[in-house]
């Protein structure tokens, strides 16, 4: 059973244009696609000093984040899944 949840995991998704433009060409694996997001936002000193697990948008990352300036972690995976299929 854990295997089907890895292979899921780790199936390369096809990336939505504004998704690219922030991690790269697609295909590539949900985990990867977060890794390369947590890249990003640290190379751009995205993350509220004041509450690190908020990530601060900016030109790239807004269309990624349904247009909101400001999302929690958790919500970021949550809105990056719409840009994946």
């Amino acid at each position: 059973m854990a295997d089907k949840k890895t292979s899921a995991f780790m199936k390369p998704m096809k990336l939505s244009a504004e998704l690219e433009a922030v991690v790269g060409k697609g295909p590539m694996p949900r985990s990867e696609v977060v890794k390369g997001i947590w890249v990003y936002i640290k190379k751009h000193n995205l993350q509220n000093p004041k509450n690190k697990r908020n990530i601060i948008a900016d030109a790239l990352l807004l269309p990624v984040f349904g247009g909101k300036k400001e999302v929690s972690m958790f919500e970021m995976t949550k809105l990056v899944s719409a840009h994946l299929s």
